[in-house]
């Protein structure tokens, strides 16, 4: 059998680019995104590479462009295929990237999970922002305030199948059940993590609601987009505006009124917490179960609670502390 030079070229660049970490001594992780066009997850890459820089690691950041549960299969599959140390991976679909997870756990790579969980079998931590409880109670709690807790309310999500986001709305619906008896939820639309498609959903609801009273958005791309919609259709203020976001997307809404209070974690924070546990459990430094306390770099001491590292409470941001916040 007659091999070209070119195949064999090919063959040993392959094998090469393969073996770059091990090769430089260096862990290797992979940092995997929900979508690279979501400014939440630039900032969680941010942190993740603050780590990787005080970890001394290589970090291979990939998503893809948009919300594409199949795309994030293939990129974990590749780095399977690489043999990455450690995957760090934000899950769009629970359930489908959960059996490339477990492939990649028997193949001896660490998993941990970060905003968005798997499932647990197929990780050995998740590094949680906040509670499910602590986030959904405090976007309701918001809104009730605002509404004094009556009236029409609509909720406008990522994606109908991303399991975090779920969970969320799931404690609003039930805070909302036992506390706020006279709020009504009318509509749950999905954006698909884009501002354009939050803006437009969010100015369907208000023209099929015209007695609406509040939008509660639960992904980032959802405050910024409610907030157009509610301003170009001229109910600043009577409709109120409350969900999870970045300061710096949505700094401007407030400080106009169109938006009442943006609610959320650090995302840096996050993202550098997850590559510093992925990191431990490689180095051994992290018990694989039953850890009580991590210490996470710069973040010092956190909590463990069974499998979850627990980030800290969320923040609320409004027109008197927003400027305090440049993420």
């Amino acid at each position: 059998m007659k091999y070209s030079i070119l195949s064999i070229s090919f063959a040993l660049l392959a094998l090469v680019s393969c073996k770059k970490s091990e090769d430089s001594g260096k862990l290797s992780v992979g940092f995997l995104l929900k979508s690279k066009g979501n400014q939440y997850f630039v900032t969680c890459e941010k942190g993740a590479q603050a780590a990787a820089k005080d970890l001394d690691i290589d970090l291979r950041v990939d998503g893809p462009i948009n919300a594409d549960p199949a795309k994030q299969n293939e990129i974990v599959e590749n780095w399977i295929t690489d043999g990455v140390d450690v995957i760090v991976a934000s899950c769009e679909n629970k359930d489908s990237l959960s059996t490339a997870l477990r492939k990649a756990k028997q193949a001896g790579i660490k998993v941990v999970t970060y905003d968005a969980d798997a499932q647990a079998d197929a990780r050995l931590y998740f590094a949680n922002q906040a509670t499910a409880q602590g986030i959904g109670e405090k976007l309701i709690d918001s809104a009730a305030e605002l509404t004094g807790a009556e009236g029409e309310f609509a909720i406008v999500t990522g994606t109908l199948t991303s399991a975090n986001l779920n969970e969320w709305i799931e404690v609003i619906k039930a805070r909302q059940a036992e506390k706020y008896p006279n709020m009504k939820l009318v509509g749950i639309r999905p954006c698909d993590d884009q501002k354009d498609k939050a803006q437009q959903e969010a100015t369907n609801l208000l023209s099929a609601n015209p007695n609406l009273k509040a939008i509660i958005a639960v992904c980032s791309p959802g405050v910024p987009g409610s907030a157009e919609a509610v301003k170009q259709a001229g109910k600043k203020g009577s409709v109120k505006v409350v969900g999870l976001g970045l300061p710096s997307e949505n700094r401007a809404y407030v400080k106009e009124g169109v938006t009442q209070a943006v609610i959320l974690w650090s995302p840096e924070d996050l993202g550098y917490l997850a590559v510093q546990a992925g990191v431990a459990l490689a180095k051994g430094e992290l018990a694989e179960k039953d850890a009580k306390t991590f210490t996470a770099g710069k973040l010092g001491e956190l909590q463990v609670e069974g499998d979850s590292i627990i980030l800290g409470k969320p923040i609320a941001f409004d027109a008197k502390n927003i400027d305090d916040y440049d993420f």
